[in-house]
Formats: C-alpha cells, sequence, structure tokens
C-alpha cells in the first residue's frame, strides 16, 4: 500500500473512532461476502462494520488515545463502529453471532474503556435505550394518572354527597331548612304556655311594690271648739 493511501485509511479509522459511542472488535473468518451484509443490514443505522487492516487499526487507536487494542487486533478483523444505540448495536452482534458462529466477538472499546468478549455480552444483555424510555414513560403517566385520580376524588365525593342531599330534600323538604320543620314547632309551644304563668309570677311582686308606695290615707284632724274641748269632725 502506497503511503498516501496508508495514511488516507488511518485518517479514516481515526475519524470512525472520534465519531463512534463504541466499538466492537470482531473476527470474521468464514463469513461469506453475503453474510457480511447481511450482518451489515441488521446493524442498521446502529454501527458501521468495516473490514481493517490490524496494522492501521493498530495505527489508528494511538493516535486517538485508546491503549490496550493491540491484544484485539490478531486475525482477519473487522470493527463495528457504533453510531446510535450501543445496547442495540451489542444485541444486533451477539444474535448474528448465535446464528452464525463464524462471527467471533473478541471485545471493544466504550468510552475510552477497553471491554473483553464477556464484557460485550453483558452489554448486550441489557434493556436497550428504548425499553427503558419507554419503562419511564409508562411509570410517569402511572404516576400523573394516580395523582389525577386524588385530586378528582375529593370532586367526585363531594358531588355524591350533593346528590345524595338533594335526593334526600326531596323526600323531606324540611332538611334544606336544616331539619326546623313542624318537631320544633312542637317545641316552641311549651315555651308559649309556659310564658302567661311566668308573667302572672312577675306581675305580682310589681302590684305588691305599688302597694308599699301607695301614700296612706289622711286621718282628719281633731277640731277644738271655742270651748277648748276636743271635738271630731
Amino acid at each position: 500500500m502506497a503511503r498516501a493511501d496508508k495514511q488516507a485509511a488511518v485518517a479514516e479509522i481515526v475519524e470512525s473512532f472520534n465519531d463512534a459511542a463504541g466499538a466492537v472488535l470482531t473476527e470474521y473468518r468464514g463469513l461469506t461476502v453475503k453474510e457480511l451484509q447481511d450482518l451489515r443490514r441488521s446493524l442498521g443505522a446502529n454501527a458501521d462494520y468495516a473490514v481493517v487492516k490490524n496494522t492501521l487499526a493498530k495505527i489508528a487507536a494511538n493516535e486517538v488515545g485508546i491503549s490496550g487494542f493491540d491484544d484485539l487486533l490478531t486475525g482477519p478483523t473487522a470493527i463495528a463502529f457504533i453510531n446510535g444505540d450501543v445496547v442495540e448495536a451489542a444485541k444486533g452482534l451477539r444474535d448474528f453471532a448465535k446464528a452464525n458462529p463464524a462471527l467471533v466477538i473478541k471485545g471493544g472499546v466504550l468510552d475510552g474503556n477497553i471491554l473483553d468478549a464477556q464484557e460485550v455480552a453483558k452489554l448486550a444483555d441489557l434493556e436497550s435505550r428504548e425499553v427503558l424510555l419507554g419503562k419511564l414513560a409508562g411509570a410517569m403517566l402511572a404516576s400523573l394518572s394516580q395523582a389525577v385520580y386524588l385530586l378528582n376524588a375529593p370532586i367526585a365525593q363531594a358531588a355524591r354527597l350533593a346528590g345524595a342531599l338533594q335526593a334526600k330534600a326531596e323526600q323531606d323538604p324540611s332538611i334544606l331548612a336544616g331539619g326546623a320543620g313542624e318537631p320544633a314547632a312542637a317545641e316552641e309551644a311549651p315555651a308559649e304556655e309556659a310564658a302567661p304563668e311566668a308573667a302572672a309570677e312577675t306581675e305580682a311582686p310589681a302590684d305588691e311594690a305599688e302597694a308599699a308606695e301607695a301614700p296612706a290615707e289622711e286621718t282628719p284632724a281633731a277640731e277644738t271648739s271655742d270651748e277648748g274641748v276636743a271635738t271630731e269632725a
């Protein structure tokens, strides 16, 4: 490979590393061209699957600051540069490897950390971003529904109470007057009968007082006759 072509190939791999959220290294020995096409198609927008030369991939990894990558770069190597959901890409590679044992997942890199094959498998077992968002949305919707129910519950209870009161009032209109119907009138009757007796008791002392205050009748004074003998008038 000419020097210029080599530099261009390294620059392309460097750009792929920089643009990707992660990368998974695989060995594709034994896969047909059609199977490689099927693998790329199954990954879709989540990853770009590219066959690379080990020497060029080492140079590119060193340029982007990835260390500990050299041991994985053995045998025929293809790298899945993950551009979309990392978990979905890992799942796609795992599922394809199960159906096509010729594909071997050797390891990968995520956020600058080197992953071995088992760690990539664990990554594939995680729930995808869409599933997690769906669960989050479901939990938020359930909480919102519960909040709406709690807010509407007092209103519904008040409406039921008002309806029950209206039905009761139609049967007994005195309820609207605070329960003051015929029973209240019956209670007032004894009070009116007791009133005259109370009035009599209060008037009697008044008569006695008037009698006490009335002036005593004057007794005619004795008249004296010319002879000095007192005579009654």
